[in-house]
């Protein structure tokens, strides 16, 4: 059939204009170096400007940090530039001088620790600077110097930066700083410790360049001043089941004395107390009307009178439970969700308790999660976690499972030893005890916060060096912990209340432990995990979770349920049929943006062998780690809070979340 000239010219005329629009939609960034799957990308430094096209003037100024793939490479002038696009999908946006641009080529970021009771990190210009230090016998003496010059407002050549002396929370202020290199040394007093080469970018002015704001001498009355908006919330978690009333008693008259000395010293609005009480499942038995609830929110709570009404209700369950151990994750979980933790400065949560807790894996569990999920959970929140086990006669069978979990619980970064305190013998007068000292360990420190004093025990000294006292027995160590914890918390709200941003634009060695106590660490490793990346986690858990639980009726068909899951899921066919896969990981099922992270994974490392050999009770123990793990992520993604646009928002699924090594599979 003949087509008529004028139709035909028409139809020439549209493909010619619909051709490169077709075209450019197919673009894809450019692959990193090495991989299949993940592409090039680049974060823009402070003052980066956007150009239609190479070497053009009429440029337009990005924020500072936006992510950007990149689609193309050209030379101008002897210039590299970079043709990007903020979204994978095959828009370009326009054109970056390299000069502008830090590559990204590792999803690793470091966060800084809270600097309670350790040096700042130093970053040193060359990475043998950093090794002389690191090398010598005497690390304390060789660092001294340079810390003198930083700390008196001079320089010194050797160092770049140093961090900044209130903390920098990465959950309320992003900021990257990229790994380019890692290395693992000997240091010379005997410790492994890693040497990083990184780059940061921080959301600051363009015009804020130079030494950072760590070099500044701080402003001792301003900080005063800020101090005295500094509040702390402390939020009681009881077991409020059929053993628990002298208990529950004990907790209300303690408070009630506290909020006495508390008004005594003018500080009713800046010390707040809550109150949540759990029992079990009240599927299996109903009599216990509630697993959890909040009886007293911090937030709402302005006096003792208002504390002791809304208190008055919690009294122990009429029925047993079900299990000896309840449900006290359901409880502090509460208390985590249910307080607006930004209104304080100060914030923890006291578990108090005769028993253990429901496993993540019970059925009876109301949330599914174990200790260290809930911990995390804390972590982000900025929570201390303390536990207060009460080990009475009735309940010595299951004294050690509860220790184990209440430990693991109540572990935090900047003391040594987990934040878990036993009362022998379920002693009610030894619990009064405790509660009273904590109670009052963080009064005080809000009080030396009001007055811009320094609390006892709760500063570094002059030489930033702090050192608390070496505890004699628990109550002693409830408060030098306590000291230690409030004056982190000071820290971090100082740096929130002065908008403390990481140091600016740079590149520089820094090491991972502290250059005289290696036992502290100065960072955590963080992975930015796009929501994207998340959901594909969330489908490889789920699909190893289904394989084991069929490979328990058939335990030598563990790996090629792995394989076929492997195939489904469209992985890499060549790794999949390889007769050197022999793990899970190598069958490619996290895809390339978990390679080569410092860490082991205890999920991808099993093998056939090694799943023959488990117990059904062991092959049950990594099932139920799978579905933590699961319940986990589904918190990150329900939490909107969470995640971060690098790229302004253009593309959901590209917003990432910083998630810590330890929650990975």
């Amino acid at each position: 059939m003949a087509v008529p000239n004028g139709i035909l010219a028409t139809v020439l005329a549209v493909a010619a204009l619909v051709a490169p629009a077709l075209h450019a939609a197919e673009r894809v960034p450019l692959l990193m170096e090495g991989k299949k799957t993940l592409y090039q990308r680049v974060l823009t430094r402070p003052g980066a400007q956007i150009f239609p096209s190479p070497g053009k003037s009429d440029g337009k100024q990005q924020p500072a940090f936006t992510r950007y793939y990149v689609y193309g490479r050209s030379q101008v002038g002897g210039q590299p530039w970079l043709e990007v696009g903020v979204s994978a999908k095959g828009r370009v946006d326009g054109w970056l001088p390299a000069s502008d641009t830090v590559p990204w080529k590792q999803q690793l970021a470091l966060a800084f620790t809270n600097p309670a009771g350790r040096d700042r990190a130093l970053m040193f210009a060359e990475r043998k600077d950093l090794m002389s230090i690191l090398e010598a016998d005497n690390p304390g003496a060789a660092v001294a110097p340079l810390r003198k010059a930083v700390s008196s407002g001079g320089k010194d050549p050797r160092v770049v930066s140093v961090e900044p002396d209130t903390y920098v929370d990465i959950a309320k202020k992003f900021y990257l700083l990229p790994i380019l290199e890692a290395a693992e040394v000997m240091s010379g007093t005997g410790y492994y410790v890693r040497t990083l080469e990184i780059a940061s970018v921080s959301a600051q002015d363009p015009a804020a360049k130079g030494g950072g704001p760590a070099t500044r001498t701080p402003d001792q009355d301003r900080r005063r001043s800020l101090l005295k908006d500094f509040r702390a919330a402390v939020v009681f978690v009881i077991d409020t089941t059929i053993s628990m009333g002298p208990y529950i008693e004990r907790t209300r008259d303690v408070v009630r004395r506290v909020y006495s000395e508390v008004k005594a010293a003018e500080l009713d609005d800046r010390v707040r107390f809550g109150l949540v009480a759990f029992r079990s499942s009240i599927q299996a038995t109903p009599g216990l009307e509630y697993v959890s609830r909040v009886y007293a929110d911090p937030v709402e709570v302005r006096d003792g009178d208002a504390f002791m009404k809304l208190v008055a209700g919690a009294r122990p369950a009429a029925v047993s439970s079900a299990r000896f151990s309840e449900d006290a994750f359901a409880g502090v979980m509460t208390a985590l969700t249910e307080t607006d933790w930004t209104q304080f400065g100060g914030r923890y949560v006291v578990l108090v308790t005769d028993a253990g807790a429901l496993a993540g894996a019970d059925a009876l569990s109301g949330t599914g999660l174990d200790a260290e999920q809930v911990r995390l959970e804390a972590q982000h929140r900025g929570v201390a976690i303390y536990s207060l086990h009460l080990k009475t006669p009735s309940g010595k069978d299951n004294h050690a499972q509860a220790e184990a979990q209440y430990k693991a619980l109540s572990s935090h970064p900047l003391v040594a030893a987990p934040l878990y305190y036993p009362v022998e013998a379920g002693s009610v007068e030894r619990f009064g005890q405790m509660v009273d000292t904590l109670s009052k360990a963080i009064v005080e420190q809000v009080n030396g916060a009001y007055r811009g004093e320094a609390v006892a025990g709760s500063a570094r000294s002059a030489d930033d060096s702090y050192t608390p006292a070496t505890p004699r027995d628990d109550a002693d160590r409830l408060r030098t912990d306590a000291a230690m914890l409030g004056h982190a918390m000071v820290l971090q709200y100082l740096g929130s209340a002065e908008g403390t941003a990481a140091p600016p634009l740079f590149k520089a060695w820094i090491c991972d432990r502290d250059l005289v106590k290696p036992e502290m660490a100065t960072t955590e490793v963080r992975v930015l995990l796009t929501k994207n990346h998340l959901s594909d986690m969330q489908q490889v858990l789920r699909s190893i979770l289904k394989a084991a639980q069929a490979a328990q009726l058939s335990p030598d068909d563990f790996f090629n349920q792995m394989r076929s899951a492997a195939v489904v899921m469209g992985r890499d066919p060549t790794g999949i049929n390889s007769p050197n896969a022999t793990r899970l990981a190598d069958l490619g099922l996290m895809g390339e943006y978990l390679d080569g992270l410092p860490y082991r994974s205890k999920i991808l490392s099993v093998d056939q062998d090694l799943w023959s050999s488990w117990s059904i009770g062991q092959q049950q123990q990594f099932i139920d780690e799978i579905e933590r793990k699961l319940r986990l992520y589904q918190i990150y993604h329900d939490d909107v809070d969470r995640w971060v646009a690098l790229d302004g928002g253009g593309d959901a699924g590209e917003a990432v979340y910083p998630v810590v090594l330890e929650a990975l599979p």
